[in-house]
């Protein structure tokens, strides 16, 4: 899996962008603002530079990092090749199923759809989506660079291998 999707540039969203493009996915980081896509990427940049001072990783692994995050402001484009999308999105139960509902028309049929939500059923958002079998829960930790921990939450339709396939890419 190298084509992930983070929707939402906030708190979460842009930890999460951060911590799969160190791992070597290509990020597509997703927002409806111009203004918090450059903010997460300062975040990140930041958060990379703090890495750097305590020899975790050097400046080369900080450039690599960021040239893997590309930023977008529409939806289509940034997910159409998407092998995994994650929604970390404002935790309003009206926009998360709107954002389902979306992804599943504009990504590809085999994309997995992972929420953030730590509070909506995954069962609940899965029923906005033609393929609730490829919907999860990814609840990343605060602040996700740091924290080694998600948990994963499989709706009532969620598949065997949808679960599998996210646990391994968690570890």
């Amino acid at each position: 899996m190298k084509k992930v999707a983070v929707i939402g540039a906030g708190t979460m969203g842009n930890g999460i962008a951060h911590v799969f493009a160190m791992k070597g996915h290509e990020v597509a980081l997703v927002d409806v603002s111009e203004e918090a896509l450059q903010r997460a990427l300062a975040t990140i940049g930041r958060n990379l530079d703090r890495m750097i001072k305590k020899e975790i990783i050097t400046a080369e692994d900080k450039e690599a990092t960021l040239a893997r995050i590309r930023t977008w402001t529409e939806l289509e484009p940034a997910v159409k090749e998407a092998e995994l999308v994650v929604e970390a999105a404002t935790e309003r139960e009206d926009l998360k199923l709107r954002i389902f509902e979306q992804l599943d028309e504009m990504t590809p049929p085999d994309a997995i759809l992972a929420s953030n939500t730590s509070s909506i059923s995954i069962t609940r958002i899965a029923a906005a989506t033609h393929r609730p079998d490829r919907v999860i829960g990814m609840h990343f930790m605060n602040p996700v660079p740091v924290m080694k921990l998600v948990e994963v939450i499989r709706g009532y339709l969620t598949s065997d291998e949808t679960a599998a396939t996210i646990m391994e890419l968690s570890r």
